[in-house]
């Protein structure tokens, strides 16, 4: 219900606020026609950037509100603008000249035109217009999730990440239901606003109109205050903001770094579940303080670095290069390394006596493969991976979203995937892990990395980070993927049951 009501306020105040600038634009336009081509153009152009896309132009452009609501709201009220705009300019402009000649010659100003004459008129269209932006944006919104805004998206992505369909459903179905009845709902009150309704309905119209306003404005009003990030009342200091990636492994770190925090009595607030770099991001921009990075990644993926082998190497290169072009501390490693992991299907392993990536090697030239958007686009990823093995597939490999690699291989839809050595899903559905014979991928050791200010503030962060360093091996780290991955718990009581084994 919580995320029914995120998304219902990202929408809703999205729209409203779309509706509240588009409207008088749309009036504007058709008082100075010349405008309405580069206008509704520009909106035109914004309707057509992908919402990912758009997403991430806006993180730096909104600096320390990149994360969260708030790009969410911008792209939300973005991709709303367009069909508003362009209704209401096209239902002012169609009112049949004559009328216009009548109530003029009746002695109107242009703004008794206006208000008696051209909008009663073409409020029908005006509201079919709402009608489309709404459902757009109920749509839209779910992509919101990916920047940490909440929303029905977050079901959506953590039942994809954890290959369980109940929760993609328990995201999809409401927000299904919510565009349906959204629709309805604005499709009526379109009827009721046409010329020809009665007058009982158009009162009835306007009456529910203004209290759907009313109810909007104080829930906002509410959502924004509790959204807020609230001060530590008994310190007076801003609470540490503990973030993680969108899939299941980091989810599970975040909490233990989370709750590690709270045994020390540090007020922590959980922003979870973001997709791609939004997390260092965060931390680089001030909005978060800490998270769980795997050293590979941030020598590869974030500095640009050419790959090496040796871990301490790593580990010594990417804690001076972050302190020094970031400002940010890099912890003590918690205990392993959670490498790529190239997957066949268990049956393929046993029955062609797959055990190294070499031996698979052989069979490539007739499987296809299927891999997620980093390891495609990575310096530490495909390319030179299929260099160093001289592997050759029957067709490019299938670029996809991580968590579906792993559908698509268990479901034979693709015959090898690369995923990542602590994968709970790799025991779930029965892969085989081939080893890395020829020792191409660099070490990926799981380490806190933390704002120094945060620090500062808050000297438990240092206690709680040193509680949990070295503890967690690579059996633990997939047994605790398998309980949710697999057994579908909840990674707050995994994270709890860790921690209760960890001295203090």
């Amino acid at each position: 219900m919580d995320l029914i009501f995120e998304h219902l306020m990202l929408v809703s105040v999205a729209v409203a606020a779309a509706a509240a600038i588009g409207v008088p634009v749309g009036i504007l336009l058709t008082r100075r026609p010349r405008m309405s081509g580069p206008v509704l153009a520009l909106a035109n152009v914004f309707q057509t950037i992908p919402s990912l896309a758009l997403f991430g132009f806006l993180i730096p452009i909104l600096g320390v509100y990149g994360i969260g609501r708030v790009p969410a709201l911008v792209a939300l009220f973005l991709y709303a603008l367009l069909p508003i705009v362009r209704n209401t300019f096209t239902g002012i402009g169609g009112v049949d000249p004559a009328v216009r000649d009548a109530a003029r010659g009746m002695g109107m100003t242009d703004w008794q035109l206006l208000r008696l004459v051209e909008l009663p008129l073409a409020a029908g269209v005006i509201v079919a217009g709402l009608r489309v932006a709404t459902v757009i944006s109920v749509g839209t919104a779910t992509i919101a999730a990916a920047v940490g805004a909440g929303g029905l998206g977050t079901l959506i992505f953590r039942g994809l990440r954890m290959n369980d369909n109940s929760l993609i459903l328990q995201g999809a179905v409401p927000a299904a239901a919510m565009a349906l009845a959204a629709d309805a709902l604005l499709g009526w009150l379109a009827a009721s606003l046409a010329p020809g309704a009665t007058r009982t309905r158009v009162r009835a119209a306007k009456l529910i109109a203004v209290l759907s306003a009313v109810t909007l404005l104080v829930t906002a009003g509410v959502w924004a205050w509790t959204g807020s990030t609230a001060l530590d009342e008994s310190a007076g200091r801003r609470p540490i903001v503990v973030t993680a990636k969108d899939f299941s492994e980091q989810v599970i770190l975040g909490e233990i770094v989370a709750q590690a925090l709270e045994a020390e009595g540090v007020a922590v607030e959980r922003q979870f579940e973001l997709g791609g770099d939004l997390c260092h991001r965060g931390l680089v921009s001030g909005q978060l303080d800490v998270y769980v990075e795997y050293t590979g990644t941030m020598d590869v993926a974030i500095l640009k670095n050419t790959p090496l082998t040796d871990p301490r190497a790593v580990y010594d290169r990417v804690a001076a290069a972050y302190a020094s072009r970031f400002g940010l501390e890099v912890g003590k490693s918690l205990g392993y390394d959670n490498t790529y992991a190239i997957l066949v299907r268990g049956d393929d392993a046993r029955r062609l006596g797959l055990r190294t990536v070499s031996d698979a090697a052989r069979y490539a030239p007739t499987w296809r493969a299927g891999f997620g958007q980093d390891f495609v686009s990575r310096a530490d990823g495909y390319a030179g991976f299929a260099k160093a093995y001289g592997l050759r597939f029957r067709e490019a490999p299938a670029e996809m979203e991580l968590s579906l690699t792993y559908r698509a291989l268990a479901s034979g839809q693709v015959d090898i995937i690369a995923g990542n050595a602590t994968d709970g899903l790799i025991e779930t559905l029965g892969l085989v892990q081939l080893e890395d014979d020829r020792r191409y991928f660099p070490p990926y050791e799981a380490v806190p990395v933390y704002r120094r200010d945060a620090l500062e503030r808050e000297p438990g962060l240092g206690r709680a980070l040193d509680r949990i360093a070295g503890r967690i091996t690579s059996a633990e780290m997939r047994r605790m993927n398998l309980a949710v991955d697999g057994e579908k718990r909840s990674p707050r009581e995994v994270a709890a049951e860790f921690l209760a084994t960890v001295p203090r």
